[in-house]
């Protein structure tokens, strides 16, 4: 590849980035990782927000690519919270130095693909300029954090920061007056630990969401010896399920069985730890509307249960969706908060947000003076961190103009008109148990990367008739799928986010077997689907 800086760029030092620099180290590639941060890590380094942890079994999270790593390694909790997820990615940059191979606090700017080389210039914030023969995507799914927008935010006289850019010094919020902005995931892990320590403590709810508890617990020793001994088993079961957990849809229809097995059923599902009452619950809950107000009506009990004023508890069960149609929060008290002295919820849809002041947030009922103001206002979620970049392909286009009206790829992968450059998480890949679509989706990178390796071949392009086969395999796996008929993330919509006001079919909703049968068949074909020379 001579007369460019490298074989591959890789964006990204985060669990995707990593672990491809090594299958590309495999190769024999010259290969340089750009990334952000000061540290790998990706999502576990920026967001370490109090609270923060995984909401995938740790055992079920790690990479299983080296069996020498699954031993050596020993998660304390089920759950793992953030720093220990941080120390594990630590942990494999050191056991395979990647850092060599990584620039820190590089932020890429643009990527312009260049016939004339058949590679990509890769310009960085600084006005640097590196040349690549591939272009390697590890930017996350959930990784361009949005701000509201609310007037006066910049002239608030304490201190302020979204969750996912947390202050890297411990935060103590003793007797101090917090406000946090947003009830989506992030901000319930949030909200749950900093409730603890604040003086006190305003939540500003815009929607309130379907939570569900996580039952965390230390690991054993005795766990530990049998969690290290079913590796195999373990990632097999992750292999076999929908979405790559360990648990999976129930077989049965919600009126299949009695109410009392109906509510005995629910019962256990909500005692038990994890996404089980979210993927493993029964088949017809995301698709019969019907189904789905059962277990809406059997949570909605649960957070009555729990809240103690009966006015409040209303406020916090959602009433424009169903139960697991958006993400699902896990939690550890969360509910309980609320009948904390020390808490206050305002919902916006009542008293609105007018502004942010000098000394706190106005809103239509009064100023509130506040010392700290945490948003927990979530991302531009899958394409944001594209958007983010000046990416354009063949004949200078610009992604960003190519999905205006919905992304379009092949796989979650490849993009018509974007000559050499693989996608590690692009849209309509398999989501789910994160790291089990990072290892799939870079080993099948490889593949193709590989098989163009030793076949001398230049320049690798999806063919149009490709994309719009997967285009309609994906549309068609979202029909009649409760969650698409909701404004979320997951449907590609972010008020705070210019343009993003109407829903698409973001991410593939067919089963992750599914989605390696599609990819697997076209190894196996000799990727006719692709244009090689």
């Amino acid at each position: 590849m001579q007369g460019l800086d490298y074989d591959a760029i890789v964006i990204g030092a985060g669990m995707s980035g990593l672990y491809q620099l090594i299958r590309l180290r495999e190769l024999g590639f010259r290969t340089r990782v750009f990334e952000a941060g000061s540290g790998v890590g990706g999502t576990w380094y920026w967001n370490r927000y109090p609270g923060a942890r995984f909401d995938s079994e740790s055992y079920s999270y790690g990479y299983s690519f080296d069996p020498e790593l699954l031993q050596a390694w020993s998660w304390s909790e089920h759950f793992a919270p953030q720093p220990e997820t941080l120390r594990y990615l630590n942990h494999v940059a050191d056991r395979y130095d990647l850092r060599r191979d990584i620039q820190f606090e590089t932020r890429v700017a643009a990527a312009r693909y260049e016939e004339a080389t058949r590679g990509w210039t890769v310009t960085l914030e600084d006005g640097s300029r590196h040349t690549a023969r591939f272009l390697i995507t590890a930017v996350g799914v959930l990784s361009a954090p949005t701000l509201p927008r609310i007037e006066g935010m910049e002239s608030f006289a304490g201190r302020s920061w979204h969750t996912a850019r947390w202050p890297k010094e411990p935060v103590d919020f003793a007797g101090l007056r917090v406000a946090v902005i947003g009830t989506g995931a992030t901000g319930v892990q949030t909200i749950q630990e900093v409730a603890k320590t604040a003086g006190h403590l305003t939540v500003f709810q815009r929607t309130p969401n379907w939570c569900a508890p996580l039952h965390n617990r230390p690991i054993t020793e005795e766990e530990q010896r049998r969690i290290k001994a079913s590796y195999p088993e373990i990632f097999r079961r992750c292999e076999e399920t929908f979405s790559c957990f360990i648990h999976t849809t129930d077989p049965r229809g919600t009126f299949e069985v009695t109410k009392e097995e109906r509510e005995a059923f629910y019962e256990e599902l909500y005692a038990s730890p994890g996404f089980g009452i979210w993927v493993g619950n029964f088949r017809d809950m995301l698709t019969d509307p019907a189904a789905n107000r059962e277990i809406s009506d059997f949570v909605a009990r649960k957070i009555r249960q729990r809240v103690k004023d009966p006015a409040l508890a209303e406020r916090l069960i959602p009433t424009n969706h169903g139960f697991g149609t958006r993400r699902l929060p896990l939690e550890t008290g969360y509910y309980e908060v609320y009948n904390q002295p020390n808490v206050r919820l305002v919902d916006t849809r009542e008293t609105p947000i007018e502004r942010i002041t000098p000394a706190g947030i106005l809103t239509s009922a009064g100023e509130q003076a506040f010392d700290v103001i945490v948003y927990a206002t979530g991302f531009d979620a899958i394409t944001g961190a594209f958007d983010r970049i000046d990416i354009r392909g063949a004949e200078g286009r610009r992604l960003k103009e190519a999905w205006a009206g919905g992304a379009r790829t092949f796989l979650g992968m490849l993009v018509e008109g974007f000559p050499n450059m693989l996608m590690l998480l692009g849209p309509h890949t398999a989501l789910g148990n994160i790291p089990r679509s990072i290892e799939y989706n870079v080993d099948w990178a490889t593949r193709l990367l590989r098989h163009a390796q030793e076949r001398a071949l230049t320049r690798i392009e999806v063919r149009p008739e490709a994309v719009q086969a997967w285009h309609d395999h994906v549309l068609s796996c979202a029909e009649g799928l409760l969650t698409f008929q909701v404004d979320s993330w997951m449907t590609g919509v972010n008020r705070n986010v210019e343009g993003k006001q109407t829903r698409v079919v973001a991410r593939y909703a067919g089963s992750a077997p599914d989605y390696r049968a599609w990819c697997d068949a076209v190894t196996a074909g000799g990727y006719r689907e692709l244009m090689l020379a």
